[in-house]
């Protein structure tokens, strides 16, 4: 019984502890929410870049460009910073290392023929018989498809790397192996038939390299046909959805691993899907907790309060009147939440109306401030000796009309934590040198764009990872799932086959197609 006692008082310490755990957190995030001079702005889907706050009031302060920086580090933000170091330098490590290996095989496939060319010269000159007029043009031969072999090795396999896989590519390390094997045999018989008995026969030893340098063009068609073309007729469509806004794309890919499956959906990813906004889930996360808060659950195997009388009759009287109070509470709390719709309706149609009013202004804003400025013309340059601005200058000079109606745009829109002051400004003067309209320079505010259209700090993902029950060098299946997870969300994909069709032929005489006039008694013709 002590025992128990002293579990349940160390339960409770425990639940003391986390709930004033609670209310500092409570009390941190509404002094940032409340404090209207510095806004820090969220990073963005996967940003990596911890870079100071920017000023959020820039559309009242667009005359002087101000900041201050406060930077404050954590025991947990040295070990992350730790660790991130630490993954890094392995993934450089791997990079190279695969790098070094694929210079060496290469260095080794394209001198195995030269050596044997050369080798007979510098062992044993003078038995080797002379070389006729076939033998050199077998030389010609060699060259050119050395060269040819040399550009398909550099197009096909020394291209810039995409992406880190977890895992090797089983393809490509099936055929360094069979190249490595290949050329091993090759040696090991020249080194057994020639070296060995110092072969005369100079001609037939180089056809022997041409032999080889045959089979490695061969080799390299194989490794087209697997690296290339292999995956060229779409074989899976995969459904893919992001966990916290359900946006979600369908695309279809043919026969690959499944790690390869997902650097191409990462791919499309960036150009397909709109950027991550987390500050549009906050207001349906503060919806949902003032209605939970507003929900109360009762015991109703609770203790029973004290009986007037000791008796059968007194219990069951008491416990009916409790069992009954508790029901009509959880029926009202029911009822009270049943009506939230209501809420939601009239929320959501205030904060479109607040979107269309922020709208109108801010393009009335941007055509007023279009107009203030004008493309000159050669002859004019010469002519106007007033003040002339590149675009730049022009781009300065117009946006303070128009930063206000912007930023409360973008406030009520809460995109504020992707554009800043800057990009904006670059954007306008981009604008103004490509002599496009208010309605072009609008069109990436109004409407949420890709999300390579952001800045890198937004978007740009350091890691990803692959989370799949399957082995990830194992090809798509029907009915494969797996989930590619970032820092703030995750990706879930799933796989289905595209089914066989199967068509069929009928044909139709094309002098069947004769028709005849049905004339009724009420039609008017």
């Amino acid at each position: 019984m002590q025992a128990v006692m002293e579990g349940g008082d160390e339960v409770l310490q425990v639940l003391e502890v986390c709930e004033a755990l609670e209310e500092i957190t409570e009390v941190i995030v509404t002094t940032l929410e409340e404090n209207p001079i510095r806004n820090s702005p969220p990073v963005d889907s996967c940003g990596t870049g911890t870079k100071p706050s920017q000023d959020d009031n820039w559309g009242e302060t667009t005359t002087a460009v101000t900041g201050t920086s406060e930077h404050s580090l954590s025991q947990e933000d040295v070990v992350r910073i730790t660790k991130d170091l630490e993954e890094s330098v392995g993934l450089e490590c791997r990079r190279y290392l695969g790098l070094t290996l694929a210079v060496v095989l290469g260095l080794l496939v394209f001198l195995t023929p030269l050596a044997f060319l050369a080798l007979p010269h510098l062992l044993w000159p003078e038995k080797l018989q002379s070389c006729g007029t076939a033998c050199e043009g077998l030389f010609i031969s060699v060259a050119f498809k050395l060269l040819i072999l040399l550009l398909a090795v550099w197009a096909l396999f020394f291209r810039p790397p995409r992406a880190g896989l977890p895992r090797v590519f089983v393809f490509r390390a099936l055929l360094a192996v069979l190249v490595l094997l290949f050329v091993a045999s090759y040696w090991l018989f020249y080194g057994v038939r020639i070296l060995d008995s110092q072969d005369e026969n100079y001609q037939g030893i180089v056809q022997y390299a041409v032999s080889l340098v045959d089979a490695l063009l061969f080799i390299h068609y194989l490794a087209i046909v697997l690296l290339e073309l292999r995956q060229l007729q779409p074989c899976f469509s995969v459904f893919v959805a992001r966990s916290t806004d359900g946006e979600a794309r369908h695309y279809n890919l043919g026969q690959l691993s499944i790690q390869r499956a997902a650097l191409a959906i990462l791919e499309r990813y960036y150009c397909d899907f709109p950027v991550h906004n987390p500050a549009l889930l906050t207001a349906s996360k503060s919806r949902a907790a003032k209605h939970l808060a507003g929900l109360k659950v009762y015991n109703v195997d609770g203790e029973f309060p004290e009986a007037p009388a000791e008796g059968p009759g007194n219990n069951a009287a008491a416990v009916g009147m409790v069992q009954s109070q508790s029901r009509a509470m959880i029926a009202a709390a029911a009822r009270r939440r049943d009506t939230s719709h209501n809420e939601l309706y009239y929320e959501e149609a205030e904060h479109e109306r607040r979107v269309r009013k922020r709208k109108s202004r801010l393009v009335v804003a941007v055509e007023e401030a279009f107009t203030h400025i004008k493309r000159m013309q050669e002859e004019e340059q010469k002519k106007a000796p007033g003040d002339i601005m590149d675009p730049r200058e022009a781009a300065q000079a117009i946006f303070p009309s128009m930063a206000r109606a912007l930023q409360k745009y973008l406030r009520t829109t809460k995109q504020q934590h992707c554009h800043s002051m800057e990009s904006i400004q670059q954007h306008l003067a981009f604008c103004i040198t490509n002599n496009m309209t208010p309605k072009a320079f609008l069109e990436c505010y109004l409407t949420p764009g890709p999300t390579l259209q952001y800045s890198r700090d937004h978007w740009l993902a350091r890691k990803w990872t692959l989370i799949s029950e399957a082995s990830v060098t194992s090809g798509l299946k029907d009915g494969s799932t797996f989930v590619l997870r970032c820092l703030d969300f995750g990706l879930v994909v799933t796989t289905k086959r595209i089914p066989y069709i199967q068509m069929s032929e009928e044909y139709i005489d094309p002098k069947s197609h004769k028709f005849v006039l049905r004339l009724q008694s009420e039609t008017s013709v």
